[in-house]
């Protein structure tokens, strides 16, 4: 019985290879296309065991003498070989055959975790091939401490981690959604991950793809009517979720976020793209998976969250279903991300010709969607819909991910676009703001490496399909195909990898503004500090003098304020609220943060109703506290 039917029942995967008693193994998939199935046992001489059909295309048999570890793939109508659409694991790759997999084989030692709640979370980004030299799950874990204590974030978010071709791609070419890469460790490896990160108090969100499957082993349409031809993608077939037979295409979706919740103990999902997502049944699938996973969370005694990526800007997404909405936790806020681009880097190209300083900036913190009905000049419509009632901790900001940075021409970050005294300002605004941070592995310290996109497929025509499918949609930006690093290059893929070991100066200075901001923030009660503190705050913008204040506050004692100048010379802004005495708690001008040490903002404001002037020094940076 599955969650969906029996939503007080604890849930466990009732597809794929299940390990019963002894020696036994029950094998089920869903084939409504064959006629018959066959399990062939690899390591038993390909021994091929018929299984038995039900009325809605499920084949199910059980198998003695197969044990964890045993290889095994699936025959269709006594022809096609194919690995398992459930498979826990692929040691062969993602043509090679599945394995049996005992999901409680593993000792968590995380009895008395209970996660953490979304307005806990300062997070981070990484890829697990380029995060370490070693590229794999465990090897993740001896940085824990310092992404915990040197940097203070509170959850790791792994980009994808399903079965892809090859051992080097961004995730996104998964073709196997239940089995964790093999090149970075397989299913033991990420558990390992996962239990690690609990014992130092971070949380784990996995980064999963319901909108489409790779292109290169992707076999799930021999399996059943798993895609559609109805909706289109930029990526290839949409899945689908509201035609013919989608009732078992639903299921395997919610299914497989109820899996990573439950057999691998992760704490949140970060759904890519869900404007890929067609679905015009009238529950969408988003509100099923939600829930589905809200329950699961609720029954296994421990927070859970469920957060979008949407170029939408629907407030349906977050909103509750008591109110016609989908019931997400959160959403990635893009609109902050190309307003914020703006300010500092002046772009204009693509879909940043919408935005028009800091007046949109302080938009997305004050109210999340900057485009809310408004007319759009690249989409050429209007575009969202209102977010003003929404919390600001259902919005994750960032000045960079994996796509703002690797989607551009050579992959190139900020910190080398940009003087440093601007990331300073960038990271206050970002780590401070009353939305969810997030920071891209190794933004903390200003790494200069590029993120390039990689791939390692094995079909030459797909890989150079890739190659010209990367020069066509950067062309829209003005970019040169000359300019666009090779996908399937080792060198693409190592130019990538962090160097972390071989800090200087600089980036060990910004390190320590990074790690100032976010203990500031877990400290606070007015930033961050305490789960379901009510939080309030405003946002003022001075255009001239391209200045954002952030005002925010927690009850009547504390209060914080945050000045982010983005002035390109020293200036004057005249406050003249919140009124009161605020002492100053940091400055990006200290020296021990990368700063001259000269031209700082008063270490003391006394704002009166007759308003109270504050030099602000080219490019700073303070947070100040209620006295």
């Amino acid at each position: 019985m599955n969650m969906t039917m029996m939503p007080n029942a604890r849930w466990s995967l009732d597809i794929g290879a299940t390990p019963t008693t002894g020696d036994a193994v029950k094998f089920r998939v869903w084939a409504p296309y064959a006629k018959s199935v066959a399990v062939q046992l690899v390591d038993q001489d390909r021994v091929m065991v018929p299984m038995q059909r039900d009325e809605r295309g499920y084949f199910e048999t059980v198998v003695t003498g197969v044990v964890p570890r045993s290889r095994y793939r699936y025959v269709l109508d006594g022809g096609k070989e194919r690995p398992d659409p459930a498979s826990r694991f692929q040691s062969d790759g993602v043509h090679g055959p599945s394995v049996v997999v005992d999901p409680t084989s593993f000792r968590w030692t995380d009895v008395g975790w209970k996660g953490k709640a979304l307005d806990e979370f300062i997070i981070y980004e990484l890829h697990v091939g380029t995060f370490t030299r070693e590229g794999t799950f465990e090897a993740i874990i001896p940085h824990l401490s310092y992404l915990r204590d040197t940097v203070g974030i509170t959850a790791i978010e792994l980009m994808p981690v399903a079965e892809f071709p090859g051992r080097r791609n961004w995730g996104y070419d998964g073709v196997h959604p239940f089995a964790p890469q093999s090149s970075y460790g397989g299913p033991q490896g990420l558990k390992r991950l996962v239990d690690a990160c609990h014992a130092a108090g971070l949380a784990v969100i996995l980064d999963v793809v319901y909108n489409h499957l790779g292109p290169e082993g992707n076999y799930l349409n021999d399996f059943g009517p798993y895609f559609t031809d109805r909706y289109r993608t930029p990526w290839g077939s949409a899945i689908n979720y509201d035609g013919p037979d989608s009732d078992e295409v639903r299921q395997y979706v919610v299914d497989n976020a109820l899996y990573w919740v439950t057999e691998y103990h992760v704490d949140g999902l970060r759904l890519d793209a869900i404007h890929g997502i067609f679905d015009f049944s009238a529950q969408h699938v988003l509100k099923d998976i939600a829930s589905a996973v809200h329950a699961q969370a609720e029954l296994l005694g421990r927070h859970v969250v469920v957060i979008a990526e949407s170029d939408l800007n629907d407030s349906r997404v977050i909103d509750p279903p008591s109110v016609g909405g989908y019931g997400l936790d959160g959403q990635w806020n893009d609109d902050f991300h190309h307003a914020l681009r703006v300010v500092v880097a002046g772009e204009r190209k693509g879909y940043y010709e919408d935005f028009h300083g800091l007046t949109d900036l302080a938009v997305a913190v004050r109210n999340g969607f900057v485009y809310n009905a408004r007319y759009s000049a690249y989409r050429r419509r209007r575009h969202g819909n209102s977010s003003r009632h929404c919390r600001p901790s259902q919005f994750v900001v960032f000045s960079q991910n994996h796509d703002q940075i690797g989607n551009r021409a050579v992959g190139d970050r900020l910190s080398t676009q940009l003087p440093w005294d601007v990331l300073r300002v960038i990271r206050a605004l970002v780590l401070l703001s009353p939305n969810i941070p997030l920071l891209f592995m190794g933004e903390e310290y200003g790494e200069t490496a590029p993120f390039q996109y990689f791939i390692e497929h094995g079909d030459p025509d797909l890989v150079e399909a890739v190659r010209q499918g990367r020069r066509r949609e950067f062309a829209h930006f003005g970019w040169s195909p000359e300019d666009i690093p090779d996908p399937q290059d080792l060198a693409t893929f190592e130019r990538s990898r962090l160097n972390r070991e071989r800090l200087d100066e600089r980036q060990t200075a910004l390190l320590r503004w990074s790690q100032a901001l976010t203990q500031l923030r877990k400290k606070e009660p007015s930033l961050g500090a305490g789960e379901g503190t009510i939080r309030k705050h405003r946002v003022w913008v001075f255009d001239d003098e391209r200045v954002l204040v952030m005002h925010r506050w927690a009850g009547d004692d504390a209060a914080s304020l945050i000045v982010c100048g983005f002035n390109t010379s020293p200036v004057t802004v005249r406050l003249v609220e919140p009124q009161g005495t605020w002492l100053r708690r940091l400055d990006a001008m200290d020296k021990e943060f990368g700063g001259s040490g000269q031209g700082s903002v008063p270490t003391q404001l006394s704002i009166s109703p007759e308003g109270t002037s504050v030099l602000i020094p080219t490019y700073g940076a303070a947070v100040f506290m209620a006295s």
